[in-house]
This record gives structure tokens, sequence and C-alpha cells, in this order.
């Protein structure tokens, strides 16, 4: 019998992929360069000359078996102890290579920490606009995902109401920072009061409520700026990471889950990731890409890419009337826009994410991991629709 659960799952399709496959679809019907799609967060700068340079070193090593054979389960424990290495220089905090778990990107480390931490029947509380794959990652762990309205002035995390959002069948708290898909970057006094309150919950609760820290944008970051961990205010943090943005590795999928041992239950945690990890049947990442990946710790591809494009659209947007929140980090851009202009975008050829994807309705978000001339030449459309709207005052 066909799974009623995953149908029903298939049935919430994303708006994402769905934007990005009709993009492909009238790019076929008009020329490619008559549509401008801004849907989907592929990184669009160069992999570092490093990367390439090891991989091709390794594919010609002569090591063929641990070069393309299994893994450990946990991830090879040179490649485990280089990350280790480098968020404790980092963070300065006491990460070993038993501390870290390599994982197919960072959507594999959340279904495993997920699923370690949170007993079907619990509750994930994540804040809004938040990345809507959280929805089918939380309903897959047998969990109900809680929203915290955005705080749309400056998404930070409107403490009082995740101090209303937090019940005694709170599991765990799911963030993202830099955020997919406002760019807000959580302040280190944001931080610092959430933690003080988990832990305040945690003791009135009488159980451990996790922070599950989704970090795949740490490194594109804007202007100086910095992205403090939760797991350096937060004892009981699960940090989930991806090469995918930082390397522009999206494809090659390999991230990582790291377990610090002030964490409580560590051992009994490490476990059930381990046991997870066996129930979701994707064993090993690729033996090739960690070798790889360990060889490039602590390098990124050139992110300064990234951040001309946000400087170029902020500018240029906030100009013709549009209304946002300059972005600190990642590579998105989160416009308030008015009623119907999401259908009139469309007709145009330009393809945003509604923010109703978002749990964020009256917005929309614009991924600028594209050429700076395809900003450039979009921007007629968009100036156009301004005036159409009447956002200019």
């Amino acid at each position: 019998m066909i799974t009623k659960k995953y149908r029903d799952m298939l049935a919430q399709k994303s708006a994402i992929r769905e934007l990005f496959d009709y993009g492909r679809a009238r790019a076929a019907e008009v020329g490619a360069d008559n549509v401008f799609d801004y849907s989907l967060g592929n990184p669009s700068v160069p992999v570092p000359r490093a990367f390439n340079e090891a991989l091709a070193r390794l594919a010609l090593s002569g090591r063929d078996i641990e070069v393309h054979g299994y893994s450990p389960s946990m991830g090879i424990p040179a490649v485990r102890e280089a990350i280790a290495a480098s968020l404790k220089r980092r963070f300065v905090l006491d990460y070993r290579a038993e501390h870290i778990f390599l994982t197919t990107g960072a959507a594999g480390a959340l279904a495993h920490a997920l699923r370690a931490v949170a007993a079907p029947g619990s509750e994930v509380v994540t804040v809004a606009p938040y990345f809507p794959e959280y929805g089918p990652y939380v309903a897959g762990a047998g969990c109900t995902l809680r929203v915290v309205p955005a705080q749309t002035a400056d998404f930070q995390i409107d403490l009082a109401a995740m101090e209303a959002a937090l019940s005694p069948k709170t599991a765990a708290v799911l963030l993202n920072s830099p955020n997919n898909p406002s760019g807000a970057i959580y302040s280190m006094e944001t931080l610092v009061r959430l933690a003080d309150m988990l832990e305040v919950k945690q003791r009135e609760f009488g159980h451990a409520i996790y922070l599950i820290s989704d970090e795949p944008y740490r490194e594109i970051l804007f202007a100086g700026q910095e992205c403090p961990s939760p797991a350096r205010f937060y004892a009981n943090t699960l940090t989930c990471y991806s090469f995918s943005k930082s390397l522009s590795l999206a494809g090659e999928r390999v991230g990582y889950l790291a377990v610090a041992e002030q964490v409580a239950e560590h051992d009994r945690l490490l476990a059930a990731i381990a046991g997870a990890n066996r129930a979701l049947g994707y064993i090993n990442v690729s033996s090739m890409f960690q070798l790889v990946a360990a060889e490039c710790v602590g390098k990124t591809a050139d992110l300064s890419i990234y951040e001309a494009n946000r400087d170029y659209l902020y500018r240029s947007l906030t100009e013709l009337g549009y209304q946002c929140v300059r972005p600190d980090g990642a590579f998105y851009l989160f416009l308030k826009t008015p009623e119907g202009w999401h259908r009139r975008a469309m007709e145009c050829d330009l393809l945003l994410v509604p923010g109703e994807e978002f749990s964020c309705p009256g917005y929309a978000r614009l991924a600028y991991c594209v050429p700076m001339e395809r900003l450039e030449r979009a921007m007629p459309k968009f100036a156009a629709l301004a005036e159409e709207f009447g956002l200019k005052k």
C-alpha cells in the first residue's frame, strides 16, 4: 500500500522548486536572457582553485580504495579531526573529532539532529521567516512545527513570542543565521537572551531543550559582520553545517553535525545520531568529497561577489521605493511587496518566491546569487512595477 503520509507531503509542493521549473520552461519559450529567475539559492561563484586542485590530485593518487570506498559511518577520522580543529580555533569551544558527524549536506545534519533529539509527538519551534523545508523535515521526524511570528522591523527573534511558543512538549528550537530568506544575523544580545530563556524553561519543564543551529550561510557575511555561534551561549546546541554555500558545492552534498561534549546526554545523543543514520539509509558521504573538503576547511569561494550584488540591489531597489531590511549575510533580499505584486512580477518574467512560503506574507525573496548583469538588466522591470504599484512616495 502506498504511504499516504508521503503522498500528502508531495502534494504540498515547494514553491521554490516549482518556480525554478517554471523558469526553465519559460526560458525555453522566450529565451533564457528574457527570464529573470531569482527563485533558487544555487551558489553562482566558482569553487576555490584549491578545491579543484585537491580533487584532481586525489583522483589521480592511486589511492582508489581510500578515495572511492566506503568511509566509517561517522565520517573519515582525519576529516572529522580537521573540522573539529577548525571549530575549536574559530569558536573557542572544545570540539574533538568524536564530536563531528559527516552528513549529506546541512539537510542531512538536520534530519539526523531532529530524529535524535525530538521524539515523535513532540514539538519543534522555529522563527519566521524560515526555510520552508523545515516543515517536511520536522513532519518526517513525527513532530509538530510551531512557528514564532516574524519581527519584521529587523527580523531578530521576538523573544516574548518565543517564550509563549515554548511548552513542556518542546524538544528543540530550530534557528537559521544568517537567515534564509531575510539575510538577517541574530545578534549576540538576541542569542544570549534566548539562551537565558531556554535555561529557565529547561528547569521549569524538567527536560533538555536542544537548540539546532542551521548554519550553511555562516561564511557569507558583509561589511565586517560577525555571525555569533549559538553554541557559545547555550550548552545544548547542535550545529548543522554545509560546504554547499561557502565552497559553492551545492551538488556534492557534504556537511556535518557538531555535538560538543557540553551537550546534555552527549554519549546517548551520539548513539541516537548514529542510529538515525542507519534508519535514514544514506550511510556515507562520498569519501572523495570528504577528503577534498577537509583540505579546504577554512577556505571559501570568492564570496565578495555576493556583497557587491547586495549593495547594488539594495541601493537600486530602495531608490525605486521598495522596502526591505538590509541583509547582513547569505545571498537573499526579502522585499516588502503590495498585494498583487508577485502575480504581476511573474507576468513580467521576474521570478521571486512569495513570502507565504516562509510564513511571512507580504514579502518576496530574491536570490541574488546570479551574475551582476542579470540584476542590472532586470532593473527596468522592477522600476515599471514600482511605478505601477505607486511605491515611490
